[in-house]
């Protein structure tokens, strides 16, 4: 048997923690992309392949590597003749995530102890196939197995929120709450594009978008349908932070410009995307919501790909671009306004781990435990060594004690053991520095609550679930 119940905990005192700390809290999930709409329609998936890998661009970044035609893995290959594929390549993805990710899936919602390759690929594939056509594993019962309170999807200002009221009305037990994603407003390279989704924007917001004032006033009515039905964060992925002067008036000009259909030169972008951000973060602040900067992916490289699918398909990597500076300048300008809301940053280049856990920690200012957050180990930082480098990271430079913890970042319905396997690693860390001596075992007591507060309380308490 592969997992077990010492899986990742090596010492008597990791153990302790987990079972007793850590194991049974509940699953506040405050950032994925989960839809909506399947939560609302309690869809019943067909097969183990359609749920596994239907989205799920990192398994497709391995099938490739292992030299899998796309037609198994975006194409239109047969459920079973995909998952062939995929049992295929499991075995080589051994010391990737994905081995301890996949195996953990299979126990947790399946109970299934057998190790996933050719040879057990149609047992495995059968056996959990007839298990999600059952009532029993619908979406909805899916979350339920996993004790999941609450869960944030990432949902664009445009978005109808009907799927989230059709949740609320139904009573669902599991908060299902949206998540304000504004990227599209910065995206000024493509005036077309960028036009015909503000266009969507005002009809959503009921209003005529024809100058920069009109426009904020949309994303200021959207903000209010949002937090009708319950949003309490908004994201924003950030390349790297422009640093260009801007006044309300030159944004207005530039505004005008390109809702003519006109295109921008690069310091127009580069103007109106810091101010955009500005606002945006200005907004966040009149709301009370925590805002999230996850910084430094570079997308859509392959544009063969790309041009077929479209984004989201496995082809974003790390980005390498200076980002002290610039962040620094916009906190610190939020900050002298009084505008600088609650605030976690997450890093994907692991250069930038030390910068951007120590400039999160230049603008706490006392008003809330951990206000300015450094966040979790993000997309491909995800993994065993990337999670104990930002545990390290956070604890020699900040207050680990105060970490609002663990996120899926996932649009799979069978990644809620990713949660389990941050807490058998938080656990074995801080395990182990108890039988090294690093930690006095007489406080046993305090560092398991602190265990708790990382997995569960300090994310219920920040966020105001």
């Amino acid at each position: 048997m592969f997992i077990t119940d010492q899986f990742l905990l090596t010492t008597d005192a990791a153990r302790e923690l987990y079972v007793r700390y850590a194991e049974h809290q509940p699953i506040i999930d405050y950032h994925n992309h989960l839809d909506p709409d399947l939560i609302a329609g309690d869809y019943q998936y067909r097969s183990l392949a359609e749920i596994w890998l239907g989205g799920d661009h990192y398994k497709w970044r391995a099938m490739r590597a292992n030299g899998v035609d796309e037609t198994f893995i975006t194409g239109d290959a047969p459920d079973r003749s995909k998952f062939i594929k995929w049992a295929e390549t499991v075995p080589y993805t051994m010391r990737n995530p994905l081995y301890h990710w996949t195996h953990l899936e299979l126990k947790r919602y399946f109970n299934i102890d057998l190790l996933l390759n050719p040879d057990t690929a149609d047992t495995i594939y059968h056996q959990c196939s007839e298990l999600l056509r059952t009532p029993e594993f619908s979406v909805r019962n899916l979350l339920r197995r996993m004790n999941v309170e609450t869960l944030c999807t990432t949902d664009d200002p445009a978005d109808s929120l009907d799927s989230h009221l059709q949740i609320a009305a139904d009573n669902f037990e599991i908060k299902v709450l949206p998540t304000w994603r504004p990227d599209k407003i910065m995206a000024v390279d493509n005036p077309t594009a960028y036009n015909a989704y503000l266009n969507r924007l005002g009809a959503a917001a009921d209003v005529e978008i024809d100058g920069f004032d009109a426009l904020l006033a949309a994303l200021r009515n959207r903000q209010d349908a949002f937090t009708a039905v319950g949003c309490r964060l908004s994201d924003h992925g950030v390349t790297e932070f422009p640093t260009a002067d801007f006044t309300d008036r030159e944004l207005a000009s530039i505004f005008r410009k390109i809702r003519g259909g006109y295109p921008l030169n690069a310091d127009e972008q580069t103007s109106f995307r810091c101010g955009m951000l500005y606002h945006l973060a200005r907004m966040n602040h009149e709301r009370g919501w925590t805002q999230q900067f996850h910084i430094g992916a570079i997308r859509n490289n392959n544009s063969r790909l790309f041009n077929i699918l479209g984004p989201d398909i496995g082809c974003d990597s790390i980005a390498d671009y200076p980002v002290a500076e610039a962040l620094s300048r916009f906190l610190g300008r939020l900050d002298e306004e009084g505008a600088l809301t609650k605030t976690i940053l997450y890093n994907l280049n692991p250069k930038d781990t030390e910068v951007i856990a120590t400039m999160a920690y230049n603008f706490n200012d006392g008003s809330i435990a951990g206000k300015m957050q450094y966040g979790a180990a993000w997309w491909f930082l995800d993994q065993q060594d990337g999670m104990e480098k930002q545990l390290n990271a956070l604890s020699n430079l900040g207050l680990l004690s105060r970490f609002v913890g663990m996120l899926t970042d996932s649009r799979s319905f069978l990644s809620y053991p990713r949660h389990e396997y941050f807490r058998r690693i938080l656990c074995n860390l801080l395990g182990n520095d108890i039988e090294k001596g690093a930690l006095p075992a007489q406080e046993m007591d305090f560092i398991g609550k602190m265990v708790s507060d990382i997995c569960y309380r300090n994310a219920k308490h920040y966020f105001g679930f």
